[in-house]
């Protein structure tokens, strides 16, 4: 075996082969428009349906600052992503990148993260969605799930009991994903394309009747809890912009990747900016400040601003429609980030290689898609939401910043290597994406980063006793063995 030192700073080489494999290579069938719904598909709905109730109470009305603050954090990220992405177009998003340009021990870090990441956010929003599906069985069947079948035992960051047993709704949510992702990524992105048109329809209604109901008074003491209330809001809105990394975990899945990826991840990134800051600025607009720490926006925020603005139930029983809908496209495709993640790192051999098998007739990661899919099915059924939120923020925040350390890295190390989109403005973009994420993670609670410490410690000691032995690139012989799978041949 390697020397530790050695093993741990060593880079995977960047090879690009036409061909991986037989039985472990994802089908091609993506194009721009399916990975840009994907990212918007991944982000909108998130944020947008369940956070103004988490963030508002943080930030006042100048949560609208917190939402540019944490787009221009994202748009630097996504600058830098669509660079990585076009250089290096294979699966596996910045674990990847992290592995060619760090090195092996900071892709298991970043890996940890990630996976963090994207499972708990998977679970965050199943427990959200489960509170509009509720309203939704309110408002046009009469009645609602039982609390023991609709909330987890566990108490909320109030200590309050519950009287619940498990999340349901949030469990079966998950499951019906995994049945989607099985039966291939083709089929996944259809469906979640038709879904992100619906919630993009909802999102505008509400925009419209919230500018209808606009109260200027609503926006008064703007700046009542300061730059630190901004930045704490900042940081429980980040975890939405999840999907622009999503979109990269798609490198494999892409036809013409090097052009497609960049194109699909800003697109996605004006998109969802827009949207977020419409919808934040429509909701205050139409209800003070005190009404996001009511209990009744806590669940279905969205639809009950509707239901006070219009007097009916008609339009909130619309929105929650839609949400209930949509919001299944945020769940589809965080889960199918993480398996493709996942993917990666068993090809690397930092994992058991049953996540990198390959059912022959739907070309998807089926063993992958199942294990992961239970897992945050549990936790989506027993862990509150309010757990969950700032958890997801410090793992994007991570790997945004990873990734941008990551692009000035290779510019340095990898000249030479071909860059269909390269970050303008550089080193600017990549060290003020570095400094904004700083600034964000600085507003992260002290448990959040307690909770962070813990999961990483236990990555590395799964790393000290599993995949330190087991790493690919120990047995390395040749560019083929290490190689990622790209067919330009079919990109003409």
């Amino acid at each position: 075996m390697v020397q530790l030192k050695e093993q741990l700073l060593r880079r995977k080489p960047i090879i690009i082969q036409q061909r991986h494999h037989k039985g472990h290579e994802l089908a091609r069938k993506l194009g721009t428009f399916q990975l840009m719904m994907f990212g918007v598909g991944a982000t909108v709905g998130t944020g947008i349906f369940f956070v103004l109730s988490e963030s508002i109470p943080k930030a006042g009305p100048a949560v609208i600052i917190s939402f540019i603050v944490a787009a221009i954090c994202a748009g630097l990220s996504a600058l830098c992503y669509a660079e990585l992405s076009s250089a290096i177009p294979v699966s596996g998003s910045t674990y990847s990148y992290t592995y060619h340009a760090l090195g092996e021990i900071w892709a298991v870090i970043i890996a940890g993260c990630v996976l963090l990441e994207y499972g708990v956010a998977v679970s965050a929003v199943a427990v959200g969605w489960s509170g509009y599906f509720n309203e939704l069985l309110q408002n046009t069947l009469g009645f609602r799930l039982p609390e023991a079948l609709s909330v987890s035992f566990v108490p909320g960051s109030d200590g309050a009991a519950t009287g619940g047993v498990i999340n349901l709704p949030a469990v079966v949510l998950v499951l019906l994903c995994m049945l989607l992702l099985i039966r291939g990524v083709a089929e996944s992105a259809t469906v979640n394309t038709i879904m992100v048109l619906i919630k993009l329809g909802v999102l505008l209604l509400f925009i419209v009747i919230g500018f209808s109901a606009f109260n200027a008074d609503h926006f008064e003491n703007f700046f009542e809890f300061g730059a630190a209330g901004i930045s704490a809001a900042a940081g429980t809105i980040f975890f939405s912009f999840i999907g622009l990394d999503a979109v990269a975990t798609a490198g494999e899945e892409v036809r013409n990747p090097q052009k497609a990826l960049p194109r699909a991840i800003i697109g996605a990134l004006i998109i969802v900016s827009s949207v977020y800051i419409l919808v934040a600025i429509a909701g205050l607009a139409a209800e003070p400040v005190g009404f996001f720490s009511s209990a009744e926006a806590g669940e279905a925020g969205l639809a009950k601003i509707l239901e006070n603005i219009t007097g009916t139930t008609v339009w909130g029983t619309i929105l929650a429609a839609g949400a209930v809908i949509s919001i299944f496209s945020v769940t589809l495709v965080t889960l199918y980030g993480q398996t493709r993640i996942l993917f990666s790192i068993s090809r690397d051999g930092l994992v058991p290689e049953k996540f990198q098998r390959v059912n022959p007739r739907t070309l998807s990661p089926v063993y992958n898609t199942i294990v992961v899919s239970v897992i945050v099915a549990i936790i989506a059924g027993f862990v509150p939401s309010d757990y969950l939120w700032d958890t997801v923020s410090i793992g994007t925040l991570m790997a945004f910043s990873v990734v941008a350390l990551a692009v000035i890295v290779l510019r340095r190390t990898k000249p030479e290597l071909e860059r269909p989109f390269r970050v303008p403005l550089y080193p600017v973009v990549p060290i003020l994406t570095i400094a904004a994420c700083v600034y964000i993670l600085s507003g992260l609670a002290a448990i959040t980063w307690v909770i962070f410490g813990s999961w990483i410690a236990i990555v590395l000691l799964y790393y000290a006793l599993y995949g330190r032995k087991h790493a690919t690139l120990n047995s390395y012989t040749s560019d083929e063995e290490i190689s990622e799978p790209i067919h330009p041949e079919e990109e003409q």
